[in-house]
């Protein structure tokens, strides 16, 4: 793998019968930079053989299939249909793109073109709900979630369908660039600032704003509290709702219980202090409301994957 601050070249093939929303998507995310971008944004092409047909649209290539090997991060679109065979150039050179070290994503059913260059083998895979047996029964060897909007294998990741690659998209940005960058990203897409990719990915009310539904003042109100003890109880007095109907309505509106979304709420706060601020590992314990620095340090690596001081050496450069 290349490191992170090498990261800069995103490509995306556009060969077959490609959906236009998760390709838009892509191209909004990596190729529009934020106003107050860091100097290094992406460096976003699009490759193929020829000009295709992508829903209502036309899409000229900046070039063939060999720009894959020169990038750092492949973004493979959705298929638009998954029966239909694969163009095997396309597989060939994604296959070819990931051994040469570029992390390789996959957006809805772009995950059969993953799978069938061999990169989903023995790795945690999601794609579109309605597609996911498919995709386990293809590629037996892959661990196929379909309750989850993205998974991240460290080099090959995988969305799930339409506004899961938003949060895949969003989720790279958060990777390279920090959550200060993702969440201004997240801003002008006017989209929630981060989704977890263990979220379900089909929940009873869309999340879209946080204005557009029943919880949106209490989640405000615990978001203002996060340095506070906080149970369903003292959440369901608030919205006055038993906690029982406050966990339904939890998982209508967010896919989760109210206590995950409480420690996603935390540690997300946690990476903003870890990259904005020089407060200690306690202090920032005690901000988020996980009390101790052993908390904090046992729920941010379980959720984020590597320790604060580990995350604060990577980001606090760029996030300043």
């Amino acid at each position: 793998m290349r490191t992170v601050s090498d990261m800069h070249t995103v490509v995306l093939p556009t060969v077959g019968h490609l959906l236009h929303f998760e390709m838009a998507v892509a191209c909004e995310i990596f190729g529009n930079p934020p106003r107050d971008a860091v100097d290094d944004w992406y460096d976003l092409r699009i490759c193929g053989p020829a000009p295709v047909r992508v829903g209502p649209f036309t899409v000229e290539p900046d070039g063939g299939l060999d720009l894959l090997a020169q990038a750092d991060t492949v973004i493979v679109p959705a298929c638009a249909d998954v029966d239909a065979p694969l163009p095997p150039e396309l597989v060939e050179a994604v296959r070819a793109a990931h051994d040469a070290g570029a992390r390789v994503a996959s957006l809805c059913t772009g995950a059969f073109v993953l799978g069938a260059a061999g990169l989903l083998d023995g790795r945690h895979a999601t794609t579109h709900w309605a597609h996911t047996a498919e995709l386990s029964a293809r590629h037996p060897a892959a661990v196929v979630d379909q309750d989850v909007l993205y998974t991240d294998n460290g080099s090959v990741l995988t969305a799930a369908g339409k506004a899961a690659a938003v949060d895949l998209c969003l989720h790279l940005v958060q990777r390279d660039h920090g959550a200060a960058v993702a969440n201004t990203v997240a801003r002008r897409l006017v989209v929630p600032p981060h989704r977890s990719g263990g979220q379900a990915q089909f929940v009873a009310t869309p999340v879209q704003t946080d204005r557009d539904h029943l919880l949106a003042d209490l989640l405000d109100w615990a978001r203002r509290r996060l340095d506070r003890p906080l149970t369903v109880t003292d959440m369901a007095r608030h919205a006055n709702m038993s906690p029982r109907n406050l966990t339904r309505h939890f998982h209508a509106v967010t896919g989760q219980t109210p206590l995950r979304w409480l420690l996603a709420e935390r540690v997300r706060r946690a990476r903003e202090l870890l990259e904005g601020t020089d407060q200690s590992v306690v202090a920032v314990a005690v901000a988020t409301g996980m009390g101790t620095a052993t908390t904090l340090r046992r729920q941010f690596k379980r959720v984020v994957g590597v320790s604060p001081d580990t995350y604060r050496r990577t980001f606090r450069t760029t996030a300043a």
